[in-house]
C-alpha cells in the first residue's frame, strides 16, 4: 500500500458524500479521470460549496493526492454556476491537469452516474461502477480529509453539516463525530415554531428522524426542520402498506416516473411504471424488468416530482432491492441509447424546492468555524460500508482527540474509528464507544 493510501487508512477517512465507502479501498484502484463532486443538489444544503470556498487550496492539495493514488491524468470539480465564491477561489489555483466543470442547475445532479455523464460524456452502464469507465467520483469534504491525513496525519474527529429549515438561526457547523442531533440542532438556536419534524440528510433522499439523541456520524450531511405538515414529513411517514395499496389501486400507467427517471434518461433499463404494473399483478413482468430495481438511486423523482397519483415507485424498489439482496440476486443489462430528452428531463432545483414547499428555507446557512463541544459523544463503530470497527479502549480508559479506538477486522473492509473529544471512556458496547469529558 501506497504511503498516500496508508495515511488514508489510518485516519478512517469515508466517502462524506452520504454512501460511506472507506476512501482507501477506492483510490486503490486506477483511474483515468478523478472527478471532485461539488454539486451539492439536495435542496437546502450549504457545506460543499462553503468548504470548496473556504479552504481552496486544501481541497485541490486532496485532489492531487487521490490522482497520484488512482495514476489519474485529469481532475475535474464538477460544481454548479451559482457557487460564484469556489469558483472564484478555485480558478486561480488550478493546475494545468485540473479543470473546473460548471453543472446545470438540476436534480440529480450529484447523483455520481448522472455527474460523471454531465462531465465527461460517459455513461456508466446498469449494474456496473464509475470504474468501469475510467473514473473515480469523490466528495468534497472526503478529499480535504485526505489532505490533513497525508499533510499532518489528522483523523476524521469532526464532521460538517448544515442545519436549517425552520429554526431560528440556519446556520453550517463542524461537530465532533458522536455529537448528538439534539445538540447540533441547538447550535442553530433549536425549532423557530411548534409542530416539526427532523430530517437528516436532503429533503430528496434523506429519513426522517425519530431519536434526536442519534449520534453525528462522518456521512451526516444536513438537519433540516420542518413543519409535521410538510409534505416532505407526509411522505416519509406513509408506511409500506399505503404505498402498495396506493401503487395497486390508482397507477395510471403515465409512464411520467420512467419519462423522469435519471438513470433510464441516461440508457438504463429501469423502468418504475412496468415494475409498478408487474407489482399490481402478482409480479408478471420480465425478469430483467424486475431485477432493474436493484438499479434505481433513490433520488425520489417519481415520488416527489413525477408521479401524479401520489405513488411512490422508489419505495417498491427499495423493498425489492431487499428482497433480491437477500436472494443474491444481481442485474445485468446492456446500455441503451441515451434518451434525446435526457439533459431537459432533469428537474430544476428552485423548481423542485417550490414542489417541496420549502421555498421559504432556501436561505444561507452560513458556515460557522467554532466547533461545537459537547460534554458527552457515542460514537458508532460502524460509519461506514464493510464490517463494523473493532473497539480498542474500555470503559474507564483515558483517551484524547484523535486517539484510535476502532480497527479494522482483520482481513475486511472498513474504516478506522477515532476519539473526537478528549475524556474517558464511559460506555463501549459492539456498537458504541461513549466518551465524556473529563
Amino acid at each position: 500500500m501506497s504511503d498516500i493510501l496508508q495515511k488514508i487508512r489510518q485516519a478512517g477517512i469515508v466517502g462524506a458524500g452520504g454512501a460511506g465507502f472507506p476512501t482507501h479501498v477506492k483510490l486503490a484502484a486506477k483511474a483515468e479521470i478523478l472527478i471532485v463532486n461539488g454539486a451539492e443538489c439536495e435542496p437546502l444544503l450549504r457545506v460543499d460549496q462553503q468548504l470548496m470556498a473556504n479552504h481552496p487550496e486544501e481541497l485541490i492539495r486532496g485532489v492531487r493526492y487521490a490522482m497520484q493514488a488512482t495514476g489519474a491524468r485529469e481532475g475535474i470539480i464538477a460544481l454548479k454556476a451559482k457557487y460564484k465564491k469556489a469558483i472564484a477561489v478555485l480558478e486561480p489555483l488550478l493546475p494545468a491537469e485540473m479543470r473546473i466543470h460548471i453543472l446545470k442547475d438540476v436534480y440529480p445532479a450529484g447523483d455520481e452516474v448522472i455527474t460523471i455523464w454531465m462531465a465527461t460524456g460517459r455513461r456508466v452502464p446498469p449494474g456496473k461502477l464509475p470504474l468501469d469507465v475510467g473514473v473515480i467520483v469523490s466528495n468534497v469534504q472526503t478529499l480535504i480529509n485526505v489532505t490533513h491525513a497525508v499533510e499532518a496525519e489528522r483523523p476524521v474527529t469532526h464532521r460538517a453539516l448544515t442545519v436549517t429549515g425552520a429554526v431560528h438561526n440556519p446556520v453550517t457547523v463542524s461537530v465532533p463525530i458522536g455529537t448528538s442531533y439534539a445538540e447540533a440542532l441547538s447550535m442553530s438556536g433549536g425549532p423557530a415554531r411548534s409542530g416539526t419534524a427532523v430530517v437528516e440528510g436532503g429533503p430528496m433522499m434523506g429519513h426522517l428522524v425519530h431519536d434526536m439523541e442519534t449520534p453525528v456520524t462522518k456521512t451526516t450531511g444536513a438537519l433540516i426542520v420542518l413543519p409535521e405538515d410538510n409534505i416532505v414529513v407526509l411522505r416519509h411517514r406513509k408506511n409500506m402498506d399505503a404505498v402498495l395499496r396506493i401503487a395497486k389501486t390508482t397507477c395510471e400507467q403515465c409512464c411520467l416516473c420512467t419519462e423522469l427517471c435519471p438513470r433510464h434518461l441516461i440508457g438504463h433499463e429501469l423502468p418504475p411504471h412496468l415494475i409498478v404494473r408487474s407489482l399490481s399483478y402478482n409480479h408478471v413482468g420480465s425478469p430483467s424488468t424486475l431485477l432493474s430495481a436493484l438499479t434505481c438511486s433513490e433520488c425520489a423523482i417519481c415520488e416527489a416530482w413525477a408521479c401524479p397519483v401520489d405513488i411512490s415507485p422508489m419505495r417498491i424498489n427499495i423493498a425489492l432491492k431487499a428482497q433480491m439482496r437477500e436472494q443474491g440476486l444481481h442485474y445485468e443489462g446492456e446500455l441503451h441509447p441515451l434518451d434525446p430528452m435526457a439533459e431537459y428531463r432533469l428537474v430544476p432545483s428552485l423548481r423542485l424546492i417550490e414542489r417541496l414547499g420549502i421555498g421559504s428555507y432556501n436561505v444561507p446557512a452560513p458556515f460557522v468555524e467554532a466547533a461545537a463541544t459537547p460534554a458527552q459523544v457515542r460514537i458508532p463503530l460502524k460509519q461506514h460500508i464493510g464490517a463494523p470497527s473493532l473497539a480498542l479502549v474500555s470503559q474507564g480508559d483515558q483517551v484524547s482527540c484523535g486517539q484510535p479506538i476502532g480497527e479494522i477486522p482483520e482481513g475486511a473492509m472498513g474504516a478506522r474509528i477515532h476519539a473526537s473529544i478528549d475524556g474517558r471512556v464511559t460506555q463501549v458496547t459492539d456498537e458504541f464507544v461513549t466518551i465524556s469529558r473529563s
